[in-house]
């Protein structure tokens, strides 16, 4: 039996033509499914009921069992999640006023080492199928629909992982949840961050997604020792995909920039920052750190953050302090993963802690 959340529209309609039925009834599942939220194939009631059941026993639309939930006193909620091999997947509901934001995960762990992030300090543990990217969203959704809460309406590709390392199952992950017929949401509700795999962004384009790219300092040796992958793809390179990147008139890059206490947080690195983004439709984003006992980074003071985002805006940026949601849960910016380092500590590895274990190989 195959994951119905892993089909496309296209393939699906493929599989089923494949079985001498009518293609059609591809887009009447993904409506029952998708737009209606309908799990149950014996209550599809405009396909014949032999039809049903030979989908029932084709396709699975089990919902991957929660096996963690843990609110944070700013409403946000990390939920972990079992696969079927026993790995465990992390996403974050970031309720607000007038909207709710799915931080989503795109592989188990990370093999780009960024020395700030937690999820690095795991390793490559594997790819997250395509079933699995688009079934963390349906999977919250049903959870939020018990609960009686709002939906999801924005979708940030910025949790375990780098999406870009994935990008076969994270393009068709975003073709079924932009499909009208599926899940629906608009391209501007959906954000991709990536570290700068340019090969992978180049797969993107202005309809595909807001692209967010981890930039974190406007000099290579400082980006080197923060994020290894900068010796593959050097910030001249990113820029160069930025000034290139055919947006519309509505279409910015988004660079986003952690705040590191006394590694790229003073004046001199915002006056770098903002003449490196100088020719570059952009806005841009600044992350505080935040602090894991995984690490070694500092937070900077709030007069330090608040300085470095003025002189910004004092070059005319359009730039804003995200503060991150869920850190009480290890579920902010950087911290997803850590149950895993947790385990390890506790069980085999207890040097790990308040030490930084080397970089992942880099992808090459």
């Amino acid at each position: 039996m195959e994951d119905f959340f892993g089909f496309t529209l296209s393939n699906l309609e493929a599989k089923i033509g494949a079985l001498g039925k009518e293609k059609y009834r591809a887009r009447q599942l993904f409506r029952w499914i998708y737009n209606l939220g309908n799990l149950d194939f014996h209550e599809m009631t405009n396909i014949p009921k032999g039809l049903r059941t030979v989908f029932s026993e084709m396709l699975s639309l089990e919902l991957m069992p929660i096996s963690g939930e843990y609110p944070s006193t700013d409403g946000s909620v990390k939920l972990a999640f079992t696969a079927g091999d026993g790995e465990v997947i992390e996403s974050v509901i970031m309720p607000e006023k007038n909207r709710a934001t799915l931080c989503i995960s795109t592989q188990i762990g990370c093999r780009m080492g960024c020395k700030f992030c937690v999820t690095g300090k795991i390793g490559f543990r594997r790819n997250l199928s395509t079933g699995e990217i688009v079934g963390q969203v349906m999977t919250v959704r049903e959870y939020l629909k018990k609960k009686g809460q709002d939906p999801v309406t924005n979708i940030v590709f910025m949790g375990m992982g780098e999406p870009m390392d994935n990008s076969e199952n994270v393009l068709a992950a975003l073709d079924i949840l932009k499909d009208q017929n599926g899940l629906d949401f608009s391209h501007r509700k959906i954000t991709i961050s990536s570290v700068g795999l340019i090969d992978g962004l180049k797969m993107l384009d202005a309809k595909s997604a807001v692209i967010a790219i981890s930039l974190n300092a406007a000099d290579d040796d400082t980006r080197s020792m923060l994020m290894p992958i900068n010796r593959l793809y050097p910030i001249g390179e990113i820029m160069d995909f930025a000034r290139n990147f055919k947006g519309t008139k509505r279409t910015r890059i988004t660079f986003e920039y952690i705040l590191i206490r006394g590694v790229n947080d003073s004046l001199e690195d915002a006056r770098r920052l903002a003449d490196l983004l100088k020719d570059i439709k952009c806005k841009i984003n600044l992350i505080p750190y935040n602090v894991s006992e995984y690490t070694e980074f500092e937070r900077p003071d709030r007069a330090d953050i608040d300085r470095f985002h003025q002189y910004l805006l004092d070059r005319y940026y359009t730039v804003i302090i995200r503060d991150s949601r869920g850190q009480d849960v290890s579920a902010a910016c950087g911290q997803l993963g850590m149950s895993y380092l947790d385990e390890a500590t506790s069980s085999h590895a207890p040097f790990l802690r308040k030490k930084r274990p080397s970089a992942p190989e880099v992808l090459s």
